[in-house]
């Protein structure tokens, strides 16, 4: 389930990335709405994610998946141009971010959780 709110998540930091690029420096009320809204549901979702998946893991695949997304719209609507080399290098992003997804921890044989707090480290 984790794996699914870090996915939504991602989608959401798309979605406040492309409105922040709308809102015209917050001056555009609806862009501004969906920027912060989003904004709140990525973050929200992000924090819950890792309570499971290891933050480095995470937060790379957050901001990988994020960010191909957002430069794969801005193409999509011309915001930017299109060329084959971006789509290879976007398509970089995501082989990775599905690498990282897959990578166990060799220590325990999966994803290890972090200590969310001082308390629940081992030193502790």
């Amino acid at each position: 389930m984790a794996w699914i709110i870090l996915l939504i998540s991602a989608v959401f930091e798309a979605v406040w990335a492309i409105a922040l690029s709308r809102s015209d420096g917050f001056s555009e009320p609806r862009p501004t709405i969906v920027f912060f809204l989003a904004l709140v549901i990525s973050m929200a979702g992000l924090g819950r994610a890792v309570r499971t998946i290891p933050i480095g893991t995470g937060y790379a695949i957050w901001t990988g998946v994020g960010a191909a997304l957002t430069v794969t719209y801005a193409m999509a609507t011309g915001a930017e141009p299109f060329s084959p080399l971006r789509i290879v290098l976007i398509s970089g992003i995501i082989v990775s971010v599905v690498g990282l997804s897959l990578v166990p921890d060799p220590a325990h044989g999966a994803a290890r959780r972090l200590p969310a707090r001082a308390e629940d480290s081992p030193e502790s």
